[in-house]
This record gives C-alpha cells, structure tokens and sequence, in this order.
C-alpha cells in the first residue's frame, strides 16, 4: 500500500459532547504523525446534548473535519455506514467516539494495513470494560464463535482499518458493526490483527445495556448465519 495515500477517520457520535474536543485532538496529532492526508468524519446519530454544535466549531475550525447529521437516531451501525458513504479516500479507520479507543494506535494499524490484508482489527488484550460487561462479552463471543468462526480474538473492537470499496458493497442492517470481520472475509477481505491500547470511559455513559445487547445478539446471530450460510460465490473460468 501507498504509505502516503488519504485515509478517513469515521466516528459515529450520540451524546459525547464532554469527548470530542479531546478526541479530536488525539486523533489530529496521531493522523499527523503519519505523514499521510487525512480527514475525520463526524456522524452525528441525532444527540440530545451539545455534541453537533461542538462537531459544527471543529468543522469551522480545520478543514479535515467533515460531518453528517442524522435526522433522527438511527443506531451506530446506521452512523457507521453514512460515514463510509461520505468517506473521500480508499481506506477508513472506524473507531469509537467515548475516548476508550486510543488514536495513538492508528499509525501502527495503518503501517500493518495492505500488507497482505484488506482489514486490521484492533485487539483490546487488556480490557478496561467494567466486569459485567467483561463477562456478557466473553459469552456473547463463545456463542458467536460456536456458530461462525470469524478467526479474530476481539470482534467488538471499534478501531479498525478497511477498504472502503469493501465496506460500501457489505449488506446492511442494524448491528452489522458488530460483524465487520466475518463480513469483511466474504468480500474476500484478509484480516490481521494488531493489540491496542483500551481506555476506561471518563465522561458520559454507555449506550448498551446487558440484557438488551444480548438480546439483540442472539436474533442478530441467527440472521447473519442465514446470510453466510447463503452467500454466494463463484470463480469465473473465461467470459468474452
């Protein structure tokens, strides 16, 4: 890959108003650091606090910064995908808007991206998750793992770093986020993966319960081992 060529930085936002001046300084000092050109590309899930007006100032103020409003909330896989649509370059990094994903990882996500993969996800090995949501996550991953093995230790990791063209042709639906690998790998993608550094929520509050993720979860599950158990694939001998 091009260790020169223009990447976006996609962060869907629901009420993050008290991280997203920090988070963007973060992510500008990483982004910088890599030599490269960037942009970051707020996708506001309609807050109820201050986040869009913030999102606005930081967009007046440097010319990286892009952003799409939601009409109403949507959800995170929704942000995600408008986020992809709006996208002007080739690769995206996709991470978290709450500070616990670290930008300081980016340019070593990026340095491992193209190199023989389509997809580096970030390995949270040191979680700073509270203990219940430690725990419904390692259940929800021997479930998830039992019925579609997507060959990666942490699934639910935010930050990532995709192709953008692969993104764009995934089939779409509320919580794919929480798949991007296995989805990823039937667009042909090859995934490596990096550890990365995983922070403790300093301000605002969760956006997922336990129960009401595991729920979701397992009717989740069962719909996205119909679409593998459905995908289609071929391998062209000649055409003319």
């Amino acid at each position: 890959m091009n260790n020169t060529e223009k990447f976006s930085v996609v962060l869907p936002v629901f009420n993050e108003q008290d991280n997203l001046q920090s988070l963007f300084a973060e992510i500008r000092s990483a982004a910088d650091a890599t030599g490269r050109p960037w942009e970051a590309v707020f996708v506001d899930d309609c807050s109820t606090d201050n986040s869009l007006s913030i999102i606005r100032g930081l967009a007046d103020e440097y010319s990286e910064v892009r952003y799409v409003a939601f009409a109403e909330n949507r959800g995170q896989s929704a942000a995600f995908c408008a986020g992809f649509d709006a996208a002007e370059s080739d690769i995206v990094v996709t991470m978290d808007a709450d500070l616990q994903n670290d930008p300081a990882d980016i340019p070593d996500m990026l340095a491992v991206f193209g190199s023989e993969c389509e997809m580096v996800i970030g390995w949270r090995a040191k979680r700073k998750d509270t203990f219940i949501k430690r725990i419904s996550s390692k259940i929800a991953n021997a479930i998830r793992d039992g019925l579609m093995d997507d060959g990666v230790h942490d699934t639910g990791c935010s930050l990532k770093v995709m192709r953008t063209d692969l993104l764009r042709s995934l089939p779409r639906f509320k919580n794919m986020h929480r798949y991007f690998p296995i989805l990823m790998k039937m667009q042909g993608a090859r995934i490596k993966e990096v550890k990365v550094n995983h922070r403790e929520r300093a301000t605002g509050v969760s956006k997922y319960g336990t129960l009401d993720r595991a729920m979701a979860g397992i009717y989740d599950l069962i719909g996205v081992k119909w679409l593998i158990n459905r995908h289609i694939e071929y391998t062209v001998k000649e055409k003319k």
